[in-house]
């Protein structure tokens, strides 16, 4: 049972009240002065209050319900207040709605409105608590996470991103391959990097390579090096990446689209940690860890023989799905803030742009686009026009901001169940969430 606070002076009201509470499964309280009634808040317990603005029948100014719900709300600043006044109180309760009241009925109340209104603040309430409990938890393990391991001063604020970080951590002291999959943009690089900071070589070098920016008849000789004659221009001995990455961290971007027979020595190296440099007979060993990298569909790719099965299972040993930035929006701001220069603030009207962009690009499109906003903007206030991004059609922009059913499943599933909190990461109201879980036919945990 949630628990409201009378505290009135008036028998005849508090009585009333305490009625009318426990006929819809309130547990009442009641303090017939200020000074009782912060007493008993004192002792918590208390889900909402109900306070009088009026404690003594010789004065009607209304400065002593003014005071406590000061004092209230300096001592319990999350706790809702429902303010009961007079007509004569009327301007005081406006002003305390502006300070934080959470809503003031007149007096004599309607029955059914003041329960619709103590019933929706307990029941926003509660979702509050929930989110604030979730953050403090979620906090917790931030600091427990930046605590144990090196994060490469990775930046972010969504339980999907802290889902693939943690993973990311615990796989890090084995030896294990990792495949990093996700979008272009998303910091596929970050998470290798985070893997080979955490890892058993840390101390060994960490070496990239992106197989798309070569032509394939140079990427043999990038990976496994090349002697001289090996390739037209080849005039000396050339080390390759595996050999520059021995006792440490090989990262392998953009590994769908190595060619075949790059794959085949890939295996190998993978399957026994030998090689020959291209054009040599001379076998080397090395001790690498592999982490690659890939937005194609590596599956798709294997089917269509374009890559080789085993392979694909061997540096699939562990992997560690980036989502996309639209799939995490409670990163998008906090990203933005760390990509402004020093000085530089962002307006409530730009974090809302900022929040309704679809960004295909992920996290370097927002980085560029905070760049530039920074240059183009006119002082340290950055405004949405300064952002430069399109601005959709009213109902294009309802429609693309609505989470599909994906979306909703896998924030319900990451919430355990708990509404507030996968509204939350969606970017939605409560109210928002049925209603969309509702017309795609989604049952309430």
């Amino acid at each position: 049972m949630p628990t409201v606070l009378i505290i009135d002076d008036n028998p005849a009201v508090a009585t009333a009240l305490e009625v009318l509470f426990s006929l819809h499964d309130i547990q009442p309280r009641s303090a017939a002065s200020p000074e009782e009634g912060l007493a008993v808040l004192g002792d918590g317990g208390i889900d909402l209050v109900v306070q009088d603005m009026n404690f003594h029948a010789d004065t009607t100014s209304g400065e002593e319900g003014v005071a406590l719900f000061e004092q209230i709300r300096e001592r319990h600043p999350d706790l809702p207040v429902v303010l009961l006044t007079a007509w004569t109180h009327l301007e005081s309760a406006v002003d305390l709605v502006k300070a934080g009241a959470a809503d003031y009925l007149a007096k004599p109340w309607d029955d059914r409105k003041l329960m619709a209104t103590v019933t929706n603040l307990l029941e926003l309430s509660e979702a509050q608590a929930e989110l604030r409990r979730e953050r403090r938890s979620r906090q917790r393990r931030r600091e427990r996470l930046a605590s144990d391991y090196d994060l490469r001063g990775l930046v972010w604020d969504d339980p999907a991103t802290e889902q693939v970080l943690t993973l990311a951590c615990q796989v890090a002291r084995s030896d294990l391959p990792v495949l990093v999959t996700g979008p272009n943009g998303a910091g596929k690089e970050r998470f290798a990097e985070i893997v080979h900071a955490n890892s058993a070589v840390r101390d060994g070098p960490f070496v990239a390579l992106n197989c798309g920016a070569l032509p394939s008849e140079l990427i043999e000789a990038e990976l496994f090096g090349a002697e001289p004659g090996a390739y037209t221009g080849a005039n000396r001995a050339r080390e390759g990446k595996f050999e520059a990455a021995d006792g440490g961290t090989l990262f392998l971007d953009e590994i769908g689209t190595l060619p075949p027979a790059g794959q085949v020595k890939l295996l190998r190296v993978l399957e026994t940690g030998r090689f020959e440099r291209l054009g040599g007979n001379r076998e080397r060993t090395v001790k690498v860890r592999v982490v690659s990298a890939t937005n194609a569909d590596l599956p798709a790719l294997i089917a269509e023989g374009r890559f080789r099965e085993d392979l694909y299972y061997r540096l699939n040993a562990i992997e560690l799905r980036i989502p996309a930035l639209a799939h995490r929006p409670a990163d998008i701001l906090p990203l933005a803030r760390h990509f402004l220069p020093p000085g530089r603030q962002l307006s409530p009207d730009a974090e809302r742009a900022l929040l309704a962009h679809g960004w295909p690009g992920n996290v370097r499109e927002l980085r560029n686009t905070l760049q530039r906003a920074a240059l183009l903007a006119r002082g340290d206030r950055i405004v949405a026009a300064d952002l430069g991004l399109p601005t959709p059609a009213a109902g294009a922009a309802a429609t693309e901001q609505e989470p599909d059913r994906a979306a909703i499943e896998a924030a319900l599933a990451d919430s355990g169940g708990v509404l507030a909190q996968a509204a939350a990461a969606l970017g939605l109201s409560r109210q928002a969430l049925y209603r969309r879980m509702d017309r795609l036919g989604i049952q309430r945990p």
